[in-house]
């Protein structure tokens, strides 16, 4: 039988979506516009490469600090509060940073922009979640993907910041002001009223936790348990990937292969460029096969084309390796977070917290892990974090849903 047309999306909710864009371009932005001026930075402070590093790892001890309290604060304030709030302060944190007198200074400011970063993920990748129900489709990953290019904006204003020799107080000053600005205005046409009272909008899933709610005892307990515990590995797949390509690709293709600095580069070139169009495409493939076959088909894209670079090394393979394993972790990171938004008997906001603060506990135990097995056997060996990622992803996506919006049409 003939699907139906899909009604049309009512005009606030489309604009909803926008703002949502919004607020994920702002937040890559941000936190790109500080990277390029590091180097600068560690110069005129007169860091030792391990006070630099102290420094940097403030970022995402912030995050961990305070990731956990998003959940709350978002059903307090709401989530569109949350995250616009969290815009602003993420942007003076990292002005701060950029004009920081000393090391103290320069830990405590990125400990604070960190903190704002985490709290601030979670409350945009709440509304998102809102507004994707409404939408009655996937569209989380296209956030995702418009991060990307908010990144790249970023990057490219630091960069052309730093090569001006812009001074870092008003290059950070006006990125703060522009994009706290741009929040701001994206407010006015978030979703209005409160978070919703379940996990997600729908009656069926009200039936559901009410469901659950008669059944609980410590076999469900359990359950709920293993189901974030594997929507959390499930995301630290993803995470573990893009580590990889960002820390070690290019330390890899020129120390153990030999190639250029240039060459060097295209490994997480590729990996990023890969995972945008991934994201891309993402949210129409899980609305056409759901996202349990999309993570399966990505683990074993990730593990076969990965394996295949390291069983066979060279400069152009493990380059397509990289590119395959972006491509294919490109959904996993907004599944997990949608999987864990919808689990019932959760408070709102729960899971997807839990789910953000563990994957960023893997951001940050990954590159010590992967140096160390790297130290003492090889970085080959070391990246076989990759492939094995997609093993892991492979083993545990059963947790997706199945469930396909072109089911849903049909009938």
């Amino acid at each position: 039988m003939i699907s139906p047309l899909r009604p049309p999306v009512p005009r606030e909710h489309r604009a909803a979506r926008a703002a949502v864009a919004v607020l994920f371009l702002t937040n890559g932005a941000i936190l790109a516009n500080l990277l390029p001026r590091y180097p600068q930075i560690k110069s005129d402070l007169g860091l030792s490469n391990a006070q630099y590093g102290l420094a940097v790892a403030s970022f995402p001890f912030g995050a961990l600090m305070a990731g956990l309290a998003a959940g709350a604060l978002i059903r307090r304030f709401r989530s569109s509060r949350v995250a616009v709030a969290g815009t602003v302060l993420t942007g003076l944190g990292m002005l701060f940073a950029g004009i920081a007198p000393s090391w103290a200074v320069l830990a405590g400011t990125l400990f604070l922009a960190g903190s704002m970063d985490a709290i601030t993920d979670v409350a945009q990748n709440s509304h998102g979640l809102r507004v994707q129900r409404l939408h009655g489709r996937s569209i989380l990953n296209s956030f995702h993907a418009i991060w990307s290019i908010g990144a790249v904006l970023g990057g490219l204003m630091g960069g052309l910041a730093a090569g001006l020799n812009v001074p870092r107080g008003l290059h950070l000053g006006f990125s703060a002001l522009l994009f706290s600005a741009v929040s701001l205005t994206a407010l006015r046409f978030l979703l209005p009223g409160p978070e919703p009272t379940a996990s997600n909008d729908s009656p069926e899933s009200a039936t559901q936790d009410e469901g659950a709610q008669t059944r609980r005892g410590s076999s469900g307990r359990l359950r709920l348990g293993l189901t974030v515990a594997a929507l959390v590995m499930i995301a630290l797949g993803g995470a573990l990937v893009e580590d990889a390509g960002m820390t070690w690709a290019a330390v890899y293709l020129s120390g153990t292969l030999g190639a250029g600095v240039t060459v060097a580069s295209l490994g997480y070139v590729a990996l990023v460029g890969a995972q945008f169009v991934g994201r891309m495409l993402g949210d129409r493939l899980v609305d056409r096969f759901g996202q349990r076959a999309v993570a399966r088909a990505g683990g074993a894209l990730t593990a076969l084309g990965m394996g295949a670079a390291l069983l066979f090394p060279s400069v152009p393979a493990t380059i397509s390796g990289f590119a395959l394993a972006g491509f294919g972790v490109s959904t996993l990171v907004p599944a997990a977070m949608h999987g864990a938004d919808e689990l019932p008997g959760l408070r709102p906001g729960t899971g997807l917290t839990l789910v953000s603060w563990l994957m960023r506990l893997g951001f940050l135990l990954s590159p010590p892990i992967v140096g160390l097995v790297a130290d003492a056997v090889g970085l080959r060996v070391g990246l076989l974090v990759v492939p094995l990622a997609g093993v892991l992803v492979l083993a545990l996506s059963r947790v997706l849903s199945a469930n396909r919006v072109s089911d849903r049409r049909t009938g």
